[in-house]
């Protein structure tokens, strides 16, 4: 087997427009899988990721949060950044696409291909997604929304300057046709399909009049469309034309992407680079979405799990070696932390822990911490000969990114050990034939080292663990041969543990919604009383609120409020308040949460999911800590708010919300 001695693996650089979620994480976990397999293989690696930080919709959200867009994106990157920290990602560069480096190679590119005369003025007229910051045609709608954010594109008109893509169809099909560029051969069928099957339109590649974003070099009036500049990082990064990487790495073996963003990579980038005297990557590499207990990754579902704090409850290890096994490349996947609690009990902990605490354990306890030879009988050359046989089918798996493969065959080995070790009974061997014991024990220590390199990629905390706990260091590939023999291993300990479900977080019970407040009338039993009438966009309601001598009725009416759309009914003297709207108290002053978004429009705690209850109590609800803090509603430290935006406070009022 030939095998490459430059490797260079991206993926695609996120928007930072908000935090990082379970799907963000997902495609740095398959890229670093593949980054490591590589190195293990002796192979010198690039593993590039990144943000991309001149999007529009940064700024917009920018300007939502009322912060300098700047100020923003720098806060947002942290996020990005703490997140390779947190998955341990082995990436050898991080880039940004608004460092001095990134923005002058886009110009020098851009330059170039206007000088080749593939850059024209002139107008664009049709629909624009700000969600994809991409121009839309009729044909890629359905029901007249993007199908991407399930919204209606805008209708633009506006001067522009055009890439004369369609000049490049014949060489992006042939490149398409060739099997290996796009992986899986779905995604690449998909794009063959689309590009024959509809006339190929030059792309629009400048935005007029934006105060975020690159300048084109021969117009100070465009910045260059977001996505020409960010496709550029990856050879940005290198230090395009003359960087030393640059003439060490390109073309890319595999641009890691998620599968909405086939086109930009498949067709658009192998043009633009054709156009620029670059070569086109080698590979397209497209996974499929994660979904989150079978529902789609969404802010208003409340099912845009913080990657983070499933790390924190049960450790990288087992959430990058979920991703790996569970999820096909190239397939949708769905995450739940049952399945995850599941994987580990069932795979990690009862095969591969147990099977590698149970042998280096003995080791230490009746072997005095040394290996000795390992045992050459019939039994064993069979098992080594079964070993060897799926050691080659993983290394088959992990070369064609079918990491479930890979896993499926580890997990089989880690069977043979464990079965191997309880058929022999070394503690009953140790007392009969302490020699016959000590070949047992060495050939079962070898299955442990083989375990510790094959699933490194997946596992590199355990597989650093247990290269300690066999006074091993930087094991790679090429030691699968290597017999392990007259050797003193280190202390064993247990490396993964049984786990249990994180209990749910109360807050997820809450059903709170944006109401608008229709009518107000006097309580006719109460002086300090309001009745309110709600609109909750699928149902109106009565609330009883005690606002007097803090908001008049005119105050009131029209206002979009928050309110537990889920608290157990209550007769406030004699009538019945359904829900209760949230408020800050301080000092005698009351000031009401409030939103801009339309009402019925769900809140949420930023990384809690939604799992409403039919009915809370008022008890219950007291108990949860929702405050305000400069100017901001927490419930811990979460962040409430809509999809859009974070939600508001009346009269700048800091406290409890009650």
């Amino acid at each position: 087997m030939v095998i490459k001695t430059n490797f260079y693996v991206t993926t695609a650089i996120d928007y930072v427009n908000a935090k990082p979620h379970i799907g963000h994480a997902y495609e740095k976990v398959i890229a670093d899988i593949i980054a490591r397999f590589r190195r293990l293989r002796g192979e010198k690696v690039f593993y590039l990721t990144g943000t991309d930080e001149n999007a529009q919709k940064n700024s917009q959200a920018a300007k939502e949060a009322g912060v300098p867009t700047k100020k923003f994106v720098d806060r947002n990157v942290g996020y990005f950044k703490d997140l390779i920290g947190i998955l341990n990602i082995s990436n050898d560069h991080f880039i940004r696409t608004t460092e001095d480096t990134h923005i002058r190679i886009s110009q020098e590119i851009f330059r170039k291909v206007f000088e080749k005369g593939d850059i024209y003025k002139g107008f664009y007229e049709g629909l624009y997604c700000e969600g994809c910051e991409s121009y839309l045609t009729e044909k890629d709608l359905v029901d007249g929304k993007c199908p991407e954010h399930q919204k209606p594109p805008q209708p633009i008109r506006e001067e522009a300057y055009f890439f004369r893509l369609s000049k490049y169809r014949d060489r992006i099909i042939k490149l398409l046709e060739s099997p290996d560029f796009v992986i899986p051969k779905e995604k690449r069928n998909e794009m063959l399909s689309r590009i024959k099957s509809d006339e190929l339109k030059d792309l629009c590649v400048s935005r007029k009049g934006l105060d975020w974003g690159i300048d084109i070099p021969v117009d100070k009036d465009h910045k260059i469309y977001v996505w020409f500049d960010a496709l550029i990082n990856y050879v940005s990064a290198l230090d395009y034309p003359v960087g030393r990487k640059f003439k060490e790495f390109w073309p890319a073996d595999a641009h890691v992407i998620g599968k909405g963003i086939n086109w930009f990579h498949s067709v658009i980038w192998p043009a633009m680079l054709i156009s620029a005297g670059i070569k086109p990557p080698r590979a397209i590499l497209v996974h499929g979405y994660l979904t989150v207990n079978g529902q789609k990754i969404s802010k208003s579902l409340g099912t845009q799990i913080d990657p983070a704090e499933i790390v924190k409850n049960y450790g990288s290890d087992p959430v990058r070696y979920f991703f790996a096994k569970e999820i096909p490349m190239g397939e949708d996947g769905d995450f739940s932390t049952k399945d995850l609690v599941d994987r580990v009990n069932n795979e990690l902990v009862a095969n591969i822990s147990n099977f590698c605490y149970r042998t280096l354990s003995f080791i230490n306890n009746y072997s005095k911490s040394r290996i000795g030879k390992a045992t050459k009988g019939k039994w064993e050359g069979k098992l080594k000969k079964e070993i060897e046989g799926k050691v080659k089918d993983i290394e088959k798996s992990y070369e064609k990114y079918a990491f479930h493969e890979a896993i499926k065959k580890i997990l089989e080995i880690g069977d043979i050990g464990n079965r191997y070790f309880q058929e022999n009974e070394p503690w009953v061997l140790v007392k009969k034939d302490p020699k016959a014991c000590a070949g047992v024990l060495s050939f079962s220590a070898n299955i442990v080292k083989d375990l510790a390199i094959l699933l490194k990629p997946v596992l590199p905390e355990f597989s650093e663990k247990l290269e300690k706990q066999l006074n091993l260091k930087d094991l790679k590939w090429k030691d699968l041969k290597r017999k392990l023999e007259n050797h003193r291993i280190g202390k064993a300990e247990i490396i993964f543990k049984k786990v249990s479900p994180v209990q749910e977080d109360p807050f997820s019970s809450l059903d709170l919604k944006v109401a608008k407040v229709e009518r107000v009338e006097d309580h006719p039993e109460a002086d300090k009383l309001y009745v309110l009438k709600i609109d909750l966009g699928t149902e109106k309601r009565t609330l009883v609120a005690g606002l007097k001598g803090n908001y008049s009725k005119r105050d009131l009416e029209g206002k979009k409020i928050v309110v537990v759309a889920n608290l157990k009914p209550a007769k406030l003297r004699g009538i019945e308040s359904k829900g209760m709207l949230l408020a800050v108290e301080s000092k005698g002053k009351i000031g009401l949460l409030t939103s801009g978004d339309k009402e019925g429009t769900d809140v949420l705690a930023e990384g809690i999911e939604r799992k409403p209850k039919r009915v809370i109590d008022i008890k219950d609800f007291l108990k949860l800590d929702i405050e305000v803090k400069k100017g901001k509603v927490y419930y811990k430290d979460k962040t409430l708010r809509t999809e859009k935006s974070e939600l508001t406070i009346d009269r700048g009022i800091e406290g409890k919300v009650c």
